[in-house]
């Protein structure tokens, strides 16, 4: 007689999902970032301006947003497979979005025109973070996917 999985043990819990689409999202996100600034110093230099940044950084930049949305979209992808490495994953890479919106956040508040969008995915992001490093994340990643128990 064998043991039936129990269905709370193979679930992903809601705050996960929740956590996944946030990363999806920020992936989109930081993909079509690292173009942009590619994009607008082009644009820049065609009309005789100055560059947000050297063309060489600008490049750097944009690969290492692709880099990351890559990492996103692997993570959220195999995040099904509970391997402890997808945990670790993502906590960097919600650390890394928690504190560029953290950045983006406070930048807006000292220009003086608060980005309310800003904040809320820096709070969104923060807890993610928590969620995913915690016993949560912990629990959920800790498991193997289709681990029966008697």
């Amino acid at each position: 007689m064998t043991a039936m999985p129990d269905s709370t043990t193979n679930r992903m819990p809601k705050s996960l999902i929740f956590i996944l689409v946030l990363v999806c999202v920020q992936a989109i996100g930081t993909f079509f970032g690292g173009w942009a600034v590619i994009d607008e110093n082009q644009s820049k230099l065609d009309h005789g301006q100055d560059p947000l940044m050297p063309m060489a950084a600008a490049w750097f930049l944009a690969l290492f947003c692709c880099g990351l949305a890559a990492l996103q979209i692997t993570c959220v992808a195999l995040a099904r497979g509970r391997r402890p490495w997808v945990r670790v994953a993502l906590i960097v890479c919600l650390s890394i979005a928690a504190l560029g919106m953290v950045f983006a956040a406070l930048g807006s508040l000292t220009a003086g025109a608060a980005n309310l969008p800003a904040f809320l995915f820096a709070f969104a992001d923060l807890a993610a973070l928590r969620t995913v490093s915690g016993e949560t994340g912990r629990r959920y990643f800790s498991a193997r996917a289709g681990v029966l128990t008697p």
